[in-house]
């Protein structure tokens, strides 16, 4: 399957999609057309029957992919099959109670990191609350996830809507996050740190290669390094 040749009109379609490719950005970027967003019709975005926006939840469930914001700051899917090389090249090999010893991540992230794992699956505004992130409380919530999805600590498990009192739902979906040792399980963890972070690099971006053909190594790389 080329990133070229598919248009996503349902929810099987973006799900498909996923899983086919292993390696799924939501917006556009750096690479032209490598996108959920491209591959929409501008019709299906926002209209009163679900959409891309409402399919992220049931598709990080039926797929068991991972999802954050792995890209540019920007959210994608990656296959289960996928990410266990991926994070284990963007930890650089640490898992996170190391990188913090060796003065590599930051307090901030640490406390954070802490909430996330011991409480997981746990819903942004929950999360907020518990690490004070509210007026008058802590700042830099967003940058502190941020970072922690980067270095893929943390995941978006899934997107929880309000209900009313009839049921209905209403607003955006709330994230919900975790850790993918938590999300994933032994599928994870069995894989994550067998091999060096350079090895896994490169299978990772042997993969974009052949899903990617004619992308140059640097834009690829560009990709790899976040």
């Amino acid at each position: 399957m080329s990133t070229l040749d598919f248009t996503i009109h349902t929810e099987k379609d973006l799900r498909e999609a996923v899983m086919d490719l292993g390696f799924l950005p939501f917006f556009s970027n750096s690479i032209p057309g490598f996108s959920i967003e491209e591959h929409c019709p501008p019709d299906i975005w926002f209209t009163d029957e679900p959409g891309p926006w409402e399919w992220k939840g049931p598709v990080i469930r039926q797929t068991g992919c991972a999802y954050g914001k792995f890209l540019e700051h920007k959210a994608v899917y990656i296959s289960p099959e996928l990410f266990p090389d991926f994070a284990n090249f963007r930890r650089d090999g640490y898992d996170f109670d190391s990188r913090y010893e060796e003065g590599l991540a930051t307090q901030r992230e640490n406390v954070m990191y802490g909430l996330i794992s011991e409480n997981a699956p746990i819903l942004s505004k929950s999360l907020k609350a518990l690490g004070n992130y509210r007026k008058g409380g802590n700042k830099g919530f967003d940058p502190v996830m941020l970072s922690l999805q980067s270095r893929c600590y943390v995941l978006i498990s899934d997107f929880r809507y309000m209900t009313d009192k009839f049921g209905r739902r209403y607003g955006w979906g709330v994230a919900e996050y975790s850790t993918p040792e938590r999300f994933m399980g032994s599928s994870f963890t069995d894989r994550v740190y067998v091999r060096e972070p350079e090895e896994s690099r490169d299978r990772v971006l042997s993969h974009l290669s052949r899903i990617l053909p004619g992308t140059d190594t640097a834009s690829l790389m560009h990709i790899l390094k976040g």
